[in-house]
């Protein structure tokens, strides 16, 4: 059947409310439980304007995996329903040139993970289809589905092992003793006893860690089934994000290489020293490959031929911003090399070529994401891709790279990449029919002095059909992380592009501390919170405002966790340059954050240390720049919003923010979501969230 939706986008223009109606039909058909199956949406929009109905109507296209033969993709795409407030996940295949593409699944359960076994001859994924998540699989023309696993409490992950008689996969296990094992009489009590740190993470109780489990292939069922970490209390792969990246096959299928901080409590909230292992599955003995490497390393992977080990690797604990270096170390001797010790970028992604000479990767480098080549004998980083427009992952075709690629105008899609000569052409196309009906603004590259004489890149993104003989309101956007690049990036959040197409100019600086620039512009905010970070951002504001079609008069400010500490700092230190201002998920009390959040080392490293160490000149320093220090010079309208499942930034420091303003009598507004964390992830908060924030920005700046 089919399903039409019709919505109401409210936007501005020119002052005036005016209707874009967006009629919306979603591909669907009946279960057997009469479950509706959300697919992708077919849009008629009216006007051309990105509204946030038709934000949260773009197939989100994830996970991609190249068949051993080169020939064909398999890929994931993720639909979302408003109405339903869920997503759908299904799979997809097509040959390396983009044509030939076919639906794999069409269910009501989510698919994910997807990746070639057999030869290519089958296809095995994860499936909830049984209400746990369980690998199945599936053959290429969509027939045959079959259950392999079925796992008490479900798989997160898995790899067949190259020779296709072993599955590696990740399970959680439990970690703690709870109040109903300690006292077996009070099954119903709801406390929890806590004796050491680390008992939150992002946004969870920590009662349970993910182990990698290695299991025999008889048929099609799992037999055998080995605990890699069995009796360790320790998580492989790293909690709250690392996923079957952090683990490998050898080639051979003899050993597997996982990531693992072997630490627990305390020890492990102020350290990132991570190490890569090897378990070798002959023998159950267990190396530690990067012992005396002191920071992050993770992400294994094995070079075609079984000789050689790349991996990521920080210099520094404690340090999680640190350069992400590329290493390869020589199996037979034991010997490493650092390939990017002359580049001075981060390696986000990488894939091996069939060389074992090559490795292809993902670097950021001024303000944009793109492919190189980096060569590990003579440690050449060669760039193959440039342009505005972010790659976020790669793998090895024939004779091209196969590329996810994103920018500021465009949602992901699968790009196949000339490695000669950089050539890029959209394969996927998953989006194009709603994209063809959309104006996107102009997204300008501008380099700004800033106050101590440097020059920044600062994106600014014009309304679509923009006249430079009117004057707008502009927005400035502030990042997070706070070291993470304000790239080519494309948000469901932090939309760019529809703050434009609200009628806003936007302003979207590379203040310091952001990597893509070199490691001296990246350290510099380390200690230094409401320092030349700040400047910077008023910097980009003053020179983008100087411009005749900027009113000066209607300028507002916004953004989220180290961006919402910026609006907090800023709403006490802008001496009058805004009108208005939006914060999510910021921190407002430097000293609260300290005790509040929960990976100790980002606020060691970041802050200096602890508020109480009065001898600790960087700590001071920081803690007598917090916001809440500011709160007697607020005089500005602020808008406040906060997931009450954030453990990294608590929301209680967006109510501190809130009741604060109210009690100096600043008009103010506060968006609490229960069930939300860092991030918004349900569809209809992510749309009652854009409608509170042009609401706000509307009222005071138009």
């Amino acid at each position: 059947m089919k399903s039409k939706l019709l919505y109401m986008a409210i936007i501005m223009t020119g002052g005036l409310l005016a209707c874009n109606e967006v009629s919306q039909t979603q591909s669907s058909k009946e279960t057997k439980e009469t479950a509706e199956i959300i697919g992708k949406a077919k849009l008629t929009i009216g006007n051309g304007t990105m509204t946030p109905e038709v934000l949260y109507s773009f197939g989100r296209v994830g996970s991609m995996e190249m068949s051993p033969d080169k020939s064909q993709i398999l890929y994931q795409v993720t639909y979302v329903s408003i109405p339903q407030n869920k997503t759908n996940s299904e799979l997809f295949i097509m040959k390396s040139d983009g044509s030939e593409k076919k639906q794999l699944t069409i269910t009501s359960t989510q698919e994910n993970s997807p990746q070639w076994i057999a030869d290519g001859k089958k296809i095995a994924f994860l499936s909830n289809e049984t209400g746990s998540s369980q690998i199945w699989t599936i053959n290429p023309d969509g027939g045959g589905m079959k259950q392999i696993s079925n796992i008490e409490g479900g798989i997160d992950g898995f790899k067949y092992s190259p020779d296709g008689k072993k599955v590696l996969f990740i399970k959680s296990v439990k970690s703690v003793e709870t109040v109903a094992d300690k006292y077996p009489d009070l099954q119903k009590a709801s406390g929890r006893i806590v004796d050491d740190l680390m008992y939150k993470h992002w946004d969870t109780w920590v009662e349970s860690i993910p182990h990698p489990f290695v299991a025999d292939l008889s048929g099609n069922k799992l037999s055998n089934i080995k605990d890699l970490l069995e009796g360790e209390p320790y998580e492989a792969p790293m909690l709250p994000s690392g996923g079957m990246e952090q683990l490998a096959w050898s080639p051979d299928s003899k050993t597997v290489a996982y990531t693992s901080r072997k630490k627990t409590g305390k020890e492990y909230a102020v350290s990132t020293n991570s190490d890569i292992y090897f378990y070798d599955l002959e023998t159950g003995k267990t190396r530690n490959m990067t012992e005396g490497m002191m920071g992050y390393d993770v992400n294994p992977q094995f070079s075609p031929d079984g000789k050689y080990l790349a991996w990521q690797s920080m210099e520094r604990d404690g340090y999680e911003a640190d350069k992400n270096r590329l290493f390869v170390m020589d199996l037979a001797s034991g010997e490493k090399t650092y390939v990017t010790e002359q580049f001075d970028y981060n390696t986000d992604e990488f894939v091996w070529n069939s060389d074992n000479r090559t490795i292809y990767m993902v670097a950021s480098v001024k303000g944009t994401t793109q492919l190189h080549a980096a060569d590990i004998v003579t440690k050449e980083i060669t760039p193959i891709t440039k342009g505005k427009y972010d790659y976020t992952s790669v793998a090895l075709g024939n004779d091209k790279l196969i590329a996810k690629r994103v920018s500021m105008s465009q949602p992901a899609e699968i790009y196949s990449v000339d490695i000669a000569t950089g050539q890029a052409t959209d394969i996927s196309l998953e989006n194009k029919e709603i994209l063809d009906q959309l104006k996107m603004g102009e997204v300008e590259e501008r380099w700004i002095v800033t106050t101590d004489g440097k020059e920044m890149l600062t994106w600014v993104v014009y309304p679509p059909d923009f006249d430079p003989a009117k004057k707008y309101p502009a927005l400035l956007y502030c990042q997070g992380g706070p070291q993470s690049m304000v790239s080519q990036f494309w948000s469901y959040r932090w939309n760019l592009q529809m703050m434009a197409a609200n009628g806003y100019i936007v302003v979207a600086p590379n203040r310091r501390g952001l990597p893509g620039f070199g490691q001296e512009w990246l350290e510099q905010i380390s200690g230094d919170y409401g320092g030349q970070n700040m400047k910077d951002y008023l910097a980009a504001i003053d020179a983008v405002s100087k411009e005749p079609y900027v009113d000066e008069n209607r300028l507002g400010c916004t953004g989220a966790s180290y961006g919402g500490f910026s609006v907090y700092w800023l709403a006490g230190n802008h001496d009058g340059r805004f009108k208005a201002f939006f914060s999510h998920a910021g921190i407002f009390n430097l000293e609260a954050q300290y005790l509040e959040t929960e990976e100790m080392f980002f606020a060691n490293w970041d802050m200096g240390g602890p508020f109480w160490d009065k001898s600790n000149a960087v700590a001071q320093k920081t803690y007598a720049t917090s916001p809440h220090k500011f709160i007697d010079k607020w005089d500005t309208p602020i808008m406040i919003s906060h997931g009450e499942n954030d453990y990294r930034i608590l929301a209680s420091q967006g109510m501190m923010a809130f009741n604060a303003a109210q009690l100096r009598g600043i008009p103010s507004r506060m968006l609490i979501f229960p069930d939300e964390n860092h991030w918004i992830a349900k569809p209809q908060n992510g749309i009652l969230f854009q409608r509170e924030f042009f609401r706000w920005f509307d009222q005071w700046l138009k």
